[in-house]
């Protein structure tokens, strides 16, 4: 039983016995009362009968007459005269029952009329006793009226006092239900604070509350602030503070293959000419002066795109990737200027100072072949002499040529159930299964071949067909968990959780199948997460209640929004593989990954590493802290459409 439901029937409680005993005190009193009054109006009316009769004369049929006219008026239950021996004279008696007043009521609160008693004289000598009691039926009524009237009125003052009292609960119940809010809000790694209620001893347990997720986040923050300093220094070139070249590669490899980027872009290399050379010519200093400018050009440049990255990929090559750009060359200009100013401050004495090459590369495009187009337009470049800047052969799309084409074949797909689900097997560290990762596959005709997830959902974002692709693969995958499948994790688009008609339908889906909701996870990738941070905090407190995990893949690139996350809720975190490629041989990661293992596990988060590839990553990952891993080094059956 609820506290607000014991007070409140400790409150009836209490109102009724107060109320029962001040009813029944009320009628003994009053019934007490009318019992003395009748006895005085015994006393002096009999006194008062016996004066009368007195004075008249002694023949008993005058005393009859004038008893007889007494008695008839009603108001007497017993007129009675004896004579000085005690014998009986004259007698009448009325046993009147009154019908508006219940015999319960009569016998629960009886009214005592004693009789009263005077003496009859005849001159100087007694003729008699007269005994006279008034009839109590007139008390009787009195007292039942007002009992009604009292009852009523505690009856409405009952009901007043409970609605007081009501509302007095509500009110206290308010913030003790804010309370409770909180404490289940920190368990579920929610971390909110409340309102201070204005009662005393609510209000000292809220300001510990509140004081506690200070600290939390306190302790949080400070934690978020060194690994982020770790993961600069462990993905920054130490000269230009661009990105160096193995985190760049890691960047470059998910925006070719990972679903949640734009369909196409572009790449630009810049490679410093004779760099041994001018270091020899000119000294390190200037030389570090040098690239500085080249980065700070890159820099400049990567500013005016939302999704742009600039490296340095060795001591002489750069790097731009503006992913969903499909035109370089306007970007290609304002570098050649870059190398142009070199030239013109004298900063760079030389024939031939640099070449730039760039490409449009198509999603899942190999990143081999990027870099082989890319290395042979710089070669054309250089052929050229002085500073040039050439364009790569694009890459052209094998399944569809236009959005018309895409379009099509999704609909198809749609509409003749050309999709199916891909399993990945990710594992805790003890080799269990943690969940199926399934991302859906789509058939590109009768009986064709199966494209990956990265192959066409960047195309079906930018054609807005997420919402309607994300809702087959919850349902295939619930198809599965009906069959038996172990638990399942599904990946959402960041445009479809912010779509509230999507929303409505799975939570809908999922609630139809409240049963296999613990078994099915449900992740966003952290550029979706951000770029729909609203939209996620909303979709966290729609899902969540179902039943559902849900988690946050490809985590890592924007560590420092981090503290965004505190107070949403969520179960896991899977780290983007870019920060696990060869992690074996990266000590400034391992030290990043590591402080970020322990902040996670420290607000209850399972961590996840994503793209494990060799052996020597796994057995390093493990003794980081990663609770679960996914990727080739993985055990488990290779991914299969099904």
């Amino acid at each position: 039983m609820t506290l607000f439901r014991q007070i409140w029937l400790t409150l009836i409680a209490t109102t009724l016995l107060t109320f029962s005993g001040a009813f029944f005190v009320s009628m003994m009193t009053a019934s007490n009362y009318l019992g003395e009054q009748l006895s005085i109006k015994n006393s002096d009316n009999a006194a008062s009968l016996a004066l009368s009769i007195s004075q008249l004369a002694k023949d008993s049929v005058t005393i009859e007459l004038q008893l007889k006219a007494i008695f008839d008026t009603g108001q007497y239950a017993l007129i009675r005269v004896r004579d000085p021996a005690g014998e009986i004279l004259i007698e009448h008696q009325d046993d009147f029952l009154d019908d508006e007043v219940p015999q319960w009521f009569t016998r629960l609160f009886p009214i005592e009329s004693p009789a009263g008693v005077a003496q009859i004289s005849s001159g100087w000598k007694q003729f008699g006793t007269i005994e006279l009691i008034s009839h109590p039926h007139f008390a009787y009524r009195e007292l039942w009226n007002g009992a009604q009237r009292l009852l009523l009125w505690f009856v409405l003052g009952g009901i007043i006092i409970e609605l007081i009292g009501i509302q007095i609960l509500f009110r206290v119940k308010r913030p003790l239900d804010a309370v409770v809010g909180q404490a289940k809000a920190i368990g579920n790694r929610n971390f909110v604070q409340i309102e201070v209620p204005s009662t005393a001893e609510l209000k000292t347990l809220a300001l510990a509350m509140n004081s506690m997720v200070l600290r939390i986040k306190a302790m949080f923050d400070e934690e978020a602030s060194r690994l982020a300093e770790l993961r600069r220094e462990a993905t920054l070139d130490g000269l230009t503070r661009l990105l160096n070249r193995s985190h760049f590669m890691s960047q470059l490899e998910r925006m070719l293959t990972d679903d949640d980027t734009p369909a196409q872009g572009s790449l630009i290399v810049l490679r410093l000419a004779d760099l041994a050379g001018i270091n020899q010519r000119y000294g390190h200093e200037h030389t570090d002066q040098v690239l500085r400018h080249i980065a700070q050009g890159l820099q400049t440049l990567a500013a005016e795109y939302p999704l742009a990255t600039a490296a340095r990929l060795n001591g002489a090559d750069f790097a731009l990737l503006l992913p969903g750009e499909p035109n370089p060359e306007s970007s290609s200009q304002k570098l050649l200027e870059v190398l142009y100013q070199l030239e013109s401050s004298g900063m760079i004495q030389a024939r031939q100072i640099g070449y730039i090459g760039s490409a449009i590369y198509q999603h899942d495009e190999a990143r081999s072949s990027l870099l082989s187009r890319i290395d042979a337009a710089i070669a054309t470049a250089e052929g050229d002499g002085s500073i040039a800047c050439r364009s790569a052969m694009e890459q052209p799309i094998l399944c569809a040529r236009n959005n018309s084409d895409w379009r099509n074949l999704l609909e198809q797909a749609l509409a003749h159930q050309g999709l199916q689900l891909a399993e990945f097997p990710v594992n805790n560290r003890d080799g269990s299964l943690l969940h199926l990762e399934c991302p859906l596959c789509l058939r590109t005709a009768d009986e064709g071949e199966w494209l990956t997830a990265s192959s066409f959902i960047p195309v079906a974002r930018r054609l807005g067909m997420t919402c309607e692709l994300d809702l087959v693969a919850v349902r295939l995958a619930l198809a599965r968990l009906i069959a038996g499948a172990p638990t399942i994790a599904i990946k959402l688009a960041g445009d479809s959780i912010s779509d509230i008609v999507f929303c409505q339908q799975l939570r809908k889906l999922i609630s139809n199948h409240r049963e296999l909701a613990p078994r099915l996870w449900l992740e966003v990738a952290e550029s979706g997460v951000f770029r729909h941070f609203e939209a996620f905090t909303a979709f966290a407190q729609l899902i969540r209640p179902q039943g559902c995990h849900l988690g946050i893949a490809h985590f890592g690139r924007q560590f420092g929004e981090i503290n965004r996350l505190h107070e949403i809720g969520f179960d896991y975190l899977k780290v983007d593989d870019s920060f696990v490629q060869g992690i074996d041989n990266e000590p400034g990661n391992q030290s990043f990954l590591k402080g970020l293992c322990s902040i996670s596990h420290k607000i209850g988060l399972t961590v996840i590493a994503e793209g494990v590839s060799t052996p020597a990553e796994l057995a390093t990952l493990s003794t980081l802290g990663f609770d679960a891993f996914v990727g080739p080094a993985v055990p488990g059956e290779d991914a299969q459409a099904g």
